[in-house]
């Protein structure tokens, strides 16, 4: 499998059970349907995302990209409990890439999470 971002090969990394694809290179994270949640459940299991969070941030811009596994054109999701991050799905195999310390983010839950939370508008 190809990276959606850089083009460079993905390596499969496992954690309490769980195997997704990272990029050898960018360390941008590839899910599954259905590992994301997973993961997020397992304590300890932002380690897995070691890419540096600059790149990431950098790459986060590019938002056309194609599903490495089918092929097909991404859509920008943002995730509703933490609006600050923009991860891209799969439409078609729902699966979800998220650039490098965007996993390790979405896991952690901080005080100022919970005040945006708070404050951030109902959405339909």
């Amino acid at each position: 499998m190809q990276c959606p971002k850089c083009s460079s090969s993905m390596e499969k990394v496992t954690y309490g059970g769980v195997g997704v694809d990272r990029c050898a290179d960018c360390g941008g994270m590839w899910f599954d349907v259905g590992e994301r949640e997973k993961l997020k459940a397992q304590k300890g299991s932002e380690r897995i995302d070691t890419g540096d969070p600059d790149r990431g941030e950098k790459l986060n811009k590019l938002g056309r990209i194609n599903c490495p596994v089918c092929h097909t054109q991404m859509i920008r999701m943002v995730d509703l409990k933490q609006p600050h991050i923009w991860y891209e799905s799969c439409t078609v195999c729902h699966g979800a890439f998220f650039d490098a310390s965007e996993f390790k983010d979405y896991k952690e839950k901080t005080m100022m999470d919970f005040f945006h939370s708070l404050m951030a508008p109902e959405r339909e």
